[in-house]
């Protein structure tokens, strides 16, 4: 996936494992996608669509939408992960998987290598449809839906796929919700020492 892009205040992350995934940790620490320019900068650094995609058409209600499936993306992993089936949810995310994805296509660059375009620029609903594929599909793979984990950092509520080896990740990010937990620790052990 692609890594996250900086911003004055906060980034956008990527390192749940999942595009579906990454797009439910949008409202971690804080709202994340708060414009429709934000929205922009989620779709193409997910690579939901290939880099350069124009996406002017991306307006108020494309940042509803997403917003919207992205609340029941979360309650239905959240559902999986906890034994609480989420049906309504789970009606909605199929719903907004039935829309076609955009079609993609080969382009020969001047260089003469192949890169992947779309045949059209895309529409809200087929974005959405990506998306929702890749929950239905995140929690119809038995394998999957077993490497799901709750990160284990303070009132951290980003829920990822966990694929290290031996399963024993125990984070959303060791960058973010690791270094709080180490720094954490080493002032608990200071403060133990100073006593």
């Amino acid at each position: 996936m692609a890594s996250g892009m900086a911003t004055a205040s906060y980034e956008l992350r990527f390192d749940s494992g999942r595009i579906c995934l990454d797009l439910t940790a949008t409202t971690h620490p804080e709202e994340r996608l708060d414009s429709t320019a934000r929205l922009r900068a989620w779709i193409a650094a997910s690579e939901l669509v290939p880099a350069g995609t124009p996406l002017g058409s991306a307006d108020a209600a494309w940042l509803l939408a997403f917003r919207e499936l992205r609340g029941h993306v979360a309650r239905l992993v959240r559902g999986e992960l906890d034994g609480r089936p989420a049906d309504a949810a789970l009606a909605r995310v199929n719903a907004a998987a039935l829309a076609a994805p955009p079609a993609p296509w080969a382009a020969r660059a001047e260089d003469g290598s192949l890169h992947r375009r779309l045949h059209a620029p895309p529409g809200c609903a087929e974005l959405l449809s990506v998306v929702a594929r890749d929950a239905l599909d995140l929690v119809t793979d038995p394998t999957a839906r077993a490497s799901l984990r709750q990160c284990e950092g303070d009132n951290c509520p980003i829920v990822y796929l966990d694929t290290s080896r031996g399963r024993r990740r125990r984070w959303c990010s060791s960058e973010v919700c690791g270094n709080r937990e180490r720094v954490a620790r080493h002032r608990r052990r200071a403060a133990l020492a100073r006593a």
